[in-house]
């Protein structure tokens, strides 16, 4: 398939809504069609972005402020953008990232309380603008959410241990719940709701579908 030029496409969506296991699907699909791409992740797509997250999730003993924890977030997207994904972009590769700023707008903004639109305008000023061609949101119910213990893996072998935000209180995960559903339906031409309640392959096949129309 060719693909005249570069597109963002993110996963969005709660912990354990199996985002790695499709990401991993898609990866193969992308080598099948023979399509340029990156796969990378925030925070953590870059040298700088590791030691942040490293700060974010495994250092509950920082007692990081949620101000704080925000400009962190944006920090590392502020680098990322620059030195990763817009230069993707521009020589024409696909770049899909394991989140994007949709969640600073959910964990942030509305988990954390700081409000869904100062954190939205935080997040376009480290991506100096730019916003996902294409968001992929994995909608779990809350309820269904498993806290991870340490090494617990999900289907596909790949999760990470368990982080301080895994270990929120159930009503914080419902705020995070309801945020990523009211941005889909602010930006429906953008996001692209899909239930992860279904099997693996159904999934991928949804997801296929959506990047198939963007592509083409």
């Amino acid at each position: 398939m060719h693909v005249s030029r570069g597109y963002l496409i993110s996963f969005e969506g709660l912990d354990g809504a199996g985002k790695t296991t499709q990401l991993i699907l898609l990866e193969t699909w992308l080598a099948a069609h023979q399509i340029s791409y990156l796969r990378t992740r925030e925070p953590g797509g870059t040298a700088l972005g590791l030691a942040i997250r490293h700060l974010l999730l495994d250092r509950p003993e920082l007692e990081i402020t949620p101000l704080a924890e925000a400009f962190l977030f944006q920090a590392d997207r502020a680098q990322h953008f620059a030195t990763i994904v817009e230069p993707q972009l521009a020589s024409g590769t696909l770049v899909i990232t394991d989140r994007c700023f949709d969640s600073s707008i959910a964990y942030q903004g509305a988990g954390r309380g700081l409000g869904v639109e100062l954190i939205e305008r935080l997040s376009l000023l480290a991506t100096q603008g730019r916003t996902p061609d294409l968001t992929i949101l994995l909608d779990l119910d809350p309820d269904r959410v498993q806290l991870r213990t340490d090494y617990t893996q999900d289907k596909s072998g790949q999760r990470e241990r368990q982080n301080h935000f895994d270990r929120e209180e159930h009503a914080f995960h419902i705020r995070l719940h309801q945020a990523f559903l009211d941005l889909a339906h602010k930006y429906p031409e953008r996001i692209k709701v899909i239930q992860a309640v279904q099997p693996p392959d159904a999934i991928h096949t949804e997801i296929v579908h959506a990047i198939e129309a963007l592509l083409t």
